[in-house]
């Protein structure tokens, strides 16, 4: 089978990055994360990747498997408390998250533009708790075919960054208002972490310029002057207890990510502050 991406915009295009950085990595003899899905359907998509395996540095490869591992670990944490939860996964793409955390019971929404969502329905057909939104996450519209039984939980995987910070405040605040005590994780680069982003990952990927990144966080402390509901629970360098099994060249391009600040993970709650306890 063969399914044509060649409908996509150009922002879109760019869920192709952590799709074939999670199949090289279920490729190797011992991967960090196991993802068939993502072998599966590079093997299947109408796509050309040589231009991203050519170019794409083990840093910015590792980047996308880390951020996954924190992902679903931190997931699976909120399901020891809340196994009934919601989830929605903003700006989904082609991501695979539910495949690896899914505990039998929770509720699953993957929400994202029309055109990556038709592609998403070829490639990844929907599950009896699993439902597709084609929609755009600043749209409030999608908010109200959430069911909530339990608690609810955001992620937010390489979408903010195509954001202005307006609309990201805008969209936080919204949130609150409407899922008050919800909770939401996604990645961030420093000002400088998007600058070399776009030079080694979007323009080394060979993605269209109208897809380059906007926004950069230099302190994520910062969210909380936005509105007093925006609340911290934790911020890290994105390879934080990452680097077991691998080479020391790898260890040492993590490493340098690390110290300056370039990537990190972001979990915030949204429209109550939690007891001192559970930030970390």
């Amino acid at each position: 089978m063969s399914v044509s991406s060649s409908e996509l915009g150009s922002v879109q295009k760019t869920l192709f990055l952590p799709l074939w950085g999670r199949a090289v990595e279920a490729r190797k003899a011992r991967p960090m994360l196991v993802d068939q899905t993502a072998v599966d359907i590079l093997a299947a998509i109408d796509y050309d990747f040589s231009t991203i395996a050519r170019n794409i540095s083990f840093v910015s490869q590792l980047a996308w498997i880390a951020r996954s591992l924190h992902t679903d670990r931190t997931i699976r944490d909120f399901l020891t408390r809340h196994p009934d939860a919601t989830f929605v996964n903003l700006g989904c793409g082609l991501d695979t998250t539910f495949n690896r955390v899914d505990n039998g019971r929770l509720r699953w929404y993957d929400l994202d533009l029309p055109d990556v969502i038709e592609l998403r329905k070829k490639l990844i057909p929907e599950r009896d708790r699993t439902h597709t939104l084609a929609c755009s996450l600043l749209d409030d519209a999608w908010m109200r075919q959430i069911a909530v039984v339990d608690s609810i939980f955001f992620l937010a995987s390489g979408v903010f960054y195509y954001l202005e910070e307006a609309q990201i405040k805008a969209f936080l605040i919204r949130v609150a208002d409407t899922f008050p005590g919800s909770e939401i994780l996604f990645d961030a680069c420093s000002p400088r972490g998007v600058r070399m982003a776009n030079q080694r990952v979007i323009k080394a990927g060979g993605m269209d310029e109208s897809a380059i990144l906007k926004w950069g966080l230099r302190r994520a402390k910062d969210l909380e002057k936005w509105d007093d509901r925006i609340v911290v629970l934790a911020a890290y360098p994105k390879f934080r207890n990452m680097k077991q099994g691998l080479s020391i060249k790898e260890k040492w391009g993590m490493l340098m990510s690390d110290i300056l600040g370039i990537m990190s993970m972001v979990h915030l709650r949204l429209g109550s502050r939690p007891a001192p306890s559970e930030r970390r």
